[in-house]
């Protein structure tokens, strides 16, 4: 079994399912309105308020989930927590909470990842157009078959939209007006890439879409599928009910109400603009595509021939920037190997720590065609802003550390002193660096790290080192860094 957690502004969600040999079957879901992105302060700031009532979910999702091993879990976040600015604050409470670490995806990986929902639980081969309404942003995806071809995400939302232009819950003609037109405004830039000609059908996925749909259904306006007749009806519905607490309408269910005027104001903004005549609810959404995604990466991890979805992903950030990928290629498997000798006590041989180090080697050259000078600094900018199907930007946000820490001082690394995994990848991928600064390979058996004790050696073949002064120079210098700057004890070791 494999469970997908999905953190979003309006709702959280937990998704227990089984999937073999492509099939799909669902055990369990459990959903909570929580309303994060409600609990925005005008500062950008979560409340503790709207903080508590995220645990309070996350801690009855745990107890769920007992039994689970780390590998059958994955828990992304979507738009709340990509604009929250004491994000890391609450994400350090949530994980202890929940017991397994949250992840802060990109808008446009939220959006292949509702596509991969859609495309396996709802097959088609013919062009789509899947559209995402969530609480504080909108994904649209191109695509046909399995492959999403063209992905975006716009910072607006039906919570938003309704605490905007519905305040205290009161409808107006003039409030439904505002609220198109600012929508509006947000989806402008896409009318081209997402234009009639691209698409034969429209689907949409997850909560907005689907509420509408069954309001549209039990008030027999339409078999359930939307029009932008129907959704003019509904407007002016809640305009003769002036307020939440007068609307009523069948299938509308109560922890709807507070954000239906800014859903249908998104909703009848995109049929107008972009040619849709009929919008279909989807049957996959979000979670579904996190499940998906994660039976990948274990496929991958159990098939070594499959690719993991994030190996693709670097391969195409290496062509973007014109990566030297021979030399990238010696620096990880120098590094990986490393890692080997001190794996044990930090984490798995082959792990997720494994894997981060040597797509961190993978890249750390990136920089490169920013400039030369300081390129460590221009790659750990481009991981942290880059957007990379599969990978979370918490994980880019790790990646670019590491890319950041590849050379040069130890104290712009501070704050992650204590992270004792991360600080021994960051180990690794220095040593490996300045093993082949001179871009050459070299014997495989040169180099070995090794802790004992708590203390860490790094083992250099004796005539090997004799031949290369210089490398054995530059090595002795950032043992003495570690030294000063992380209070490190890393002693060079001939034999």
């Amino acid at each position: 079994m494999l469970a997908a957690i999905d953190i979003g502004s309006n709702s959280f969600r937990l998704e227990i399912a089984e999937v073999h040999k492509g099939r799909y079957k669902r055990v369990d879901y459990l959903k909570e309105t929580v309303r994060l992105g409600g609990g925005l302060d005008a500062h950008g700031q979560l409340t503790e308020e709207a903080t508590q009532r995220g645990l309070a979910c996350l801690a009855r999702f745990a107890q769920r989930l007992r039994g689970f091993a780390p590998w059958q879990v994955r828990a992304v976040a979507t738009q709340t927590l990509r604009e929250a600015r004491n994000r890391d604050a609450f994400l350090m409470r949530a994980n202890l909470v929940l017991g397994h670490p949250i992840e802060v995806i990109a808008g446009r990986e939220e959006a292949r990842l509702i596509y991969q929902g859609v495309s396996r639980l709802q097959p088609s081969e013919l062009p789509r157009l899947v559209i995402d309404i969530g609480g504080r942003s909108t994904e649209m995806i191109l695509g046909q078959g399995r492959q999403a071809r063209q992905v975006e995400s716009f910072g607006v939302g039906s919570v938003s939209l309704s605490l905007q232009h519905f305040p205290g819950g009161r409808y107006t003609a003039a409030g439904f007006r505002a609220a198109q037109i600012a929508a509006g405004a947000e989806f402008e830039e896409a009318l081209t890439a997402f234009n009639r000609e691209q698409w034969r059908e429209a689907l949409g996925s997850s909560g907005t879409v689907g509420a509408v749909s069954q309001i549209l259904a039990a008030s027999g306006i339409t078999d359930g599928c939307i029009t932008p007749a129907a959704l003019r009806w509904c407007i002016e519905r809640c305009i003769d009910a002036g307020s939440i607490d007068d609307l009523q309408l069948p299938g509308l269910k109560a922890d709807r109400k507070a954000v239906l005027g800014g859903g249908l104001s998104i909703l009848y903004t995109l049929l107008l603009h972009f040619g849709i005549e009929v919008l279909r609810p989807a049957k996959g959404a979000l979670r579904q595509g996190v499940i998906f995604d994660l039976e990948e990466r274990l496929e991958a991890a159990r098939n070594h021939r499959l690719p993991d979805p994030r190996d693709l992903s670097v391969r195409e950030l290496q062509q973007r920037f014109r990566v030297d990928t021979t030399h990238a290629d010696r620096v990880r498997t120098r590094a990986l190997s490393l890692w080997r000798g001190v794996a044990s006590h930090v984490g798995r041989a082959d792990g997720e720590e494994w894997r981060e180090l040597g797509w961190a080697a993978l890249l750390h050259e990136i920089g490169m065609m920013v400039s030369h000078h300081d390129h460590h600094r221009h790659s750990a900018y481009l991981l942290g802003h880059v957007d990379a199907p599969g990978f979370s930007q918490s994980q880019l946000r790790r990646l670019a550390v590491l890319a950041l820490g590849q050379r040069g001082e130890l104290i712009k690394l501070a704050e992650h002193l204590h992270d004792h995994v991360l600080m021994t990848q960051v180990l690794c991928l220095r040593v490996a660096i300045i093993l082949h600064h001179a871009r050459i390979d070299l014997p495989g058996r040169v180099a070995e790290l090794r802790t004992s004790r708590g203390r860490t050696q790094l083992l250099l073949s004796e005539r090997w080192a004799q031949d290369h002064p210089r490398t054995l120079h530059l090595l002795h210098e950032d043992c003495r860094r570690w030294q000063a700057q992380a209070q490190r004890r890393i002693d060079v070791v001939l034999g």
